[in-house]
């Protein structure tokens, strides 16, 4: 007799291991004392991770962007670090670079605009408890440990929304571009779009029930990017990015309202 799908390996993989999750929250007794530590999105520290992403660009449009997203093992040691956040990475992670190109397709007149590349994680199969989505509810923040080249990058989380094309969107913005550091973002800080384009009414983002995410370059400065990144969590913990976050580096950004304005964050 030949298995079906839904009990090939990859299905009792996800299964258990929804189980261990569901089972720890009732053993720690999370559902009425609150969650009691991070909670693994994605991790980057093992080659597969990047088999488990999607990559994007301009490219699909016939526009001349690229990117790529590959898996490194870790850094090199530093004889010298400056200080403990400039530690090299010695787990796994992956590098997202490739090169913005803002020319257009002559054979495409209906293409009026590219620049932008992008990655996300991939949909999760199904277990026997139904669709698997990330339960990001108990969590007041997305974190996210990046080196990056400091360019302005979006991160983009996907949730089951009604309209399959929105996108909830913020700024990464690191504070020390070159270095490894943690960047934290509140849940609640993330601005609906479609398109690029704030969506009114806003609506507060469906935390429990998260699709995917991932991180986006739009700024459409031609030449290279690199942003490298080990693992993205949802998290309580507010000293995991080592410190309050630097309000002078919030400016506006690419992203605009129907009114055709920059959004300043904040």
């Amino acid at each position: 007799m030949r298995a079906t799908p839904c009990l090939s390996k990859s299905f009792f993989g996800r299964s258990v291991e929804e189980f261990k999750r569901l089972s720890n929250i009732v053993f720690k007794q999370e559902g009425i004392k609150g969650a009691q530590g991070p909670y693994q999105l994605h991790s980057f520290r093992t080659p597969d991770s990047v088999e488990e992403c999607k990559v994007m660009s301009d490219v699909d449009i016939g526009g001349f962007s690229n990117a790529s997203l590959d898996w490194i093992p870790s850094e090199q040691d530093s004889d010298s670090p400056s200080s403990a956040q400039s530690i090299p990475n010695r787990n796994g992670y992956v590098r997202f670079h490739g090169n913005i190109s803002t020319k257009l397709p002559t054979d495409r007149p209906d293409v009026q605009r590219t620049g932008y590349a992008a990655f996300r994680t991939n949909d999760r199969g199904p277990t026997v408890f139904g669709r698997s989505l990330w339960n990001t509810d108990p969590y007041q923040y997305l974190a996210m440990r990046v080196k990056s080249d400091g360019r302005s990058y979006l991160v983009n989380v996907q949730t089951e929304s009604i309209v399959p094309t929105d996108l909830h969107q913020h700024r990464l913005f690191a504070k020390r571009p070159g270095e490894w550091e943690t960047v934290l973002i509140r849940w609640n800080d993330f601005v609906r779009t479609n398109h690029g384009i704030v969506t009114e009414p806003q609506t507060e983002i469906l935390r429990s029930k998260v699709r995917t995410v991932g991180v986006g370059l739009t700024d459409r400065v031609p030449g290279p990017f690199e942003l490298c990144i080990e693992s993205i969590w949802a998290t309580n913990d507010a000293d995991e990015a080592g410190g309050p976050a630097d309000m002078s580096a919030l400016k506006a950004g690419e992203l605009k309202n129907k009114h055709g304005e920059k959004i300043t964050w904040t």
